[in-house]
């Protein structure tokens, strides 16, 4: 299964790492069992080269999107400059063309804004940041906001709310595509207390 994480100028650091470390954690733990690795996580740059997440640290995507190939899931973090983020048409391009034929699209933080620009919340259940789930619910209604949960699971999209909420999806994830028994372990092996319920 691969899983794509974008990075972009100014996503927020912890949304893009958190899932990528819980990915590669669970990886590790099934080689360790003598199992195959489950996942294959990409790191995915809009551009070549140094990516600035927000407040300056350089990240260095491991393929593009022109050159990335299939991905079976695809994760669109958030940033907290999200007026620069939604007039972006690179990031706008680039987001198009990664959902196109993902079976599984999720979002962290106000990634779900970013999700809700291309029509993939329309008519869906979603959340994001505690601040911001008003401002998405003036754009969506407010039918499908969903308050003091740490992630959304719609099927083929799935949305988070703020910042360590995406290691939670993360582990839901794993738990969904990998086994309840993976993400439990995958959580105790991070040190993080992770409720499968997704409650808070």
């Amino acid at each position: 299964m691969r899983i794509g994480i974008l990075i972009y100028p100014d996503a927020d650091l912890l949304d893009c790492g958190g899932p990528y470390e819980v990915l590669l954690t669970a990886n590790r733990l099934a080689v360790r069992d003598g199992a195959p690795p489950p996942f294959e996580v990409v790191t995915v740059g809009t551009r070549p080269g140094p990516i600035p997440s927000y407040g300056g640290l350089g990240l260095v995507a491991q393929a593009t999107v022109t050159d990335v190939g299939h991905l079976d899931v695809v994760i669109i973090p958030g940033t907290i400059a999200l007026d620069g983020a939604l007039a972006d048409q690179e990031l706008r391009t680039a987001i198009a063309a990664l959902v196109a034929d993902a079976a599984i699209v999720a979002s962290v933080c106000t990634g779900a804004f970013l999700l809700a620009d291309h029509g993939l919340l329309t008519d869906r259940p979603w959340t994001t940041h505690w601040e911001d789930v008003d401002l998405l619910a003036q754009r969506l209604g407010s039918d499908g906001a969903r308050r003091d949960v740490r992630w959304v699971d719609n099927g083929s999209v799935v949305t988070s709310a703020g910042l360590s909420s995406g290691i939670a999806m993360a582990l839901h994830l794993v738990a969904r595509l990998a086994g309840h028994d993976l993400a439990v372990r995958t959580a105790r092996q991070i040190e993080y207390d992770w409720d499968p319920s997704g409650h808070r």
